[in-house]
């Protein structure tokens, strides 16, 4: 292993859809230890009837920490956020607008106005993405009609985290996994779907060329960090999709099955080529793109958004809950007497949580939750059972038996939920690392600046590095009625 490359730290700038954060990371002797010198909340901003985020503060946030590092060598640095959302960049590289959120609702009605261009099947074989009113297909295609003057001033489109790799370094590109949530990407030429893009009357050069993940995107710049001994520092686009570094931390792929949990949970398995099949498309599975060639075949579920959206209910009713007591108090509620299925549309953006999963009991003939307690054992046994459905499906659509599954990111910390998905699906659980995106950033970093060799050295330096805990299956029989009432709230089967 190179001396250069493991006697310096490397950073991981990891952005989420409630917060941000710098992590920096040593490698000795084989074994990675991590710290994070600096969190910040990512909160969007609202104006003019539009959800945005503020990526200027962001921003901000990245230059306070290159800022309080400047007298520290680093080997490398990178950027992962979210996927799906974009900015639009000027003439002179300028940022337009805030770029939207996902959760805005522009996107209201959009796929079908896609739809009636370019039909679903033909859209699905060409890019193998789940269909979410969320991807940036249809958040182009509603600013083509609402904004369209932003639109024609622009002349680049970057994703989230690739702005922020412009900003360090002045070069525009892509990072392949992020692109492919955009459900704008050919799944197997692995560019840009530039047919499907005229052919819905969007314009097709306004992306930034795609770099694999481990590319060189350039090295920082003065106008990033100023006269800093950070300067020329080698800026490396890792997998940029969280979910993709996440999963490039770890091996799951071989009867191995990973759910990638936080505000979202993203179900599947890493695969060496994607699957476009008529089954695929029925059961609305994603081919995403990840490491070393790789495409990660998964299902969005809702995940964690509904216990995030429950606690700001509570807090504006004056009632403050944390998530050990929010465990706490599940725990000790009986099971079974709320299943929701955690994909329903009226769970994507409610107004209010609490009157939405009241609403749905209400509607599939069950009582509603009287208690914290019960909304959040409500919210955990569903996930749990999602799980299983997915599972399920992703083994028939990959034709792999799934024999565990790997539970990563910050949901991998929730002890309560980890037992309820083995105890669900059957399936031995395997929870950690916590911070898996983080790691699997940084791991991107080590294999591009040449301090492992190979794609399962690197994760085998995580796997020394992070221990997991063990959740052995218990009592899944009485999970089998629940799944069946799950079953009948689902519209996919």
């Amino acid at each position: 292993m190179p001396e250069a490359s493991s006697s310096r730290p490397y950073l991981a700038f990891d952005f989420g859809a409630e917060s941000g954060r710098a992590v920096l990371a040593h490698l000795h002797s084989g074994i990675l230890t991590t710290k994070e010198v600096h969190r910040f909340p990512n909160e969007p901003v609202e104006y003019s009837g539009s959800r945005h985020w503020d990526v200027m503060r962001l921003w901000l946030e990245v230059q306070r920490v290159l800022a309080n590092l400047e007298s520290v060598p680093l080997a490398s640095m990178g950027v992962d956020a979210w996927g799906v959302d974009y900015a639009l960049l000027g003439d002179r590289g300028e940022l337009l607008q805030n770029p939207y959120h996902y959760r805005d609702a522009r996107t209201d009605g959009m796929m079908e106005q896609v739809f009636a261009g370019v039909p679903r099947e033909e859209i699905y074989r060409v890019t193998g993405i789940q269909f979410m009113p969320i991807n940036t297909l249809y958040q182009l295609f509603a600013q083509r009609q609402q904004t369209p003057g932003i639109l024609a001033a622009a002349k680049t489109l970057l994703t989230i985290p690739d702005l922020f790799h412009y900003w360090l370094t002045g070069n525009a590109v892509c990072e392949f996994t992020n692109a492919t949530t955009s459900q704008m990407v050919n799944a197997v030429s692995r560019t840009w779907a530039t047919e499907l893009l005229e052919r819905l009357g969007l314009p097709a050069h306004l992306p930034a060329r795609i770099v694999e993940p481990g590319s060189l995107v350039g090295t920082l710049q003065n106008n990033a960090v100023g006269a800093s001994r950070l300067l020329d520092t080698p800026v490396i686009a890792p997998a940029t999709h969280d979910t993709g570094s996440a999963v490039a931390a770890i091996s799951a792929r071989n009867g191995t099955a990973f759910i990638s949990s936080g505000t979202w949970s993203m179900v599947g398995t890493e695969l060496d080529a994607p699957v476009l099949t008529a089954e695929a498309l029925r059961c609305n599975f994603t081919n995403e793109g990840g490491v070393e060639g790789t495409t990660r075949l998964l299902k969005n579920v809702m995940g964690l958004w509904m216990l995030q959206c429950c606690r700001k209910a509570w807090a504006a009713q004056g009632l403050q809950y944390d998530y050990r007591e929010l465990m706490e108090l599940a725990a000790s509620e009986a099971p079974f007497t709320h299943v929701l299925d955690p994909d329903d549309p009226s769970f994507l953006n409610p107004p209010n949580m609490l009157a939405a999963m009241d609403s749905f009991c209400a509607h599939t003939h069950q009582p509603a939750p009287q208690s914290p307690g019960a909304y959040v054992r409500a919210i955990f046994e569903s996930l749990a059972l999602k799980y299983r459905l997915v599972i399920e499906n992703l083994e028939r659509i990959s034709g792999q038996k799934i024999e565990q599954i790997r539970i990563i990111g910050g949901g991998s910390k929730n002890r309560l939920l980890n037992q309820y998905t083995a105890d669900a699906t059957g399936r031995r659980v395997l929870a950690g690392p916590a911070e898996a995106t983080a790691l699997g950033n940084i791991a991107m970093q080590i294999l591009a600046t040449g301090g492992a060799s190979s794609l399962a050295e690197v994760r085998a330096i995580v796997d020394r590095s992070i221990p997991t805990e063990v959740f052995e299956p218990l009592r899944t029989d009485e999970w089998d009625a629940p799944y069946q009432r799950l079953y009948q709230y689902t519209s996919i089967k």
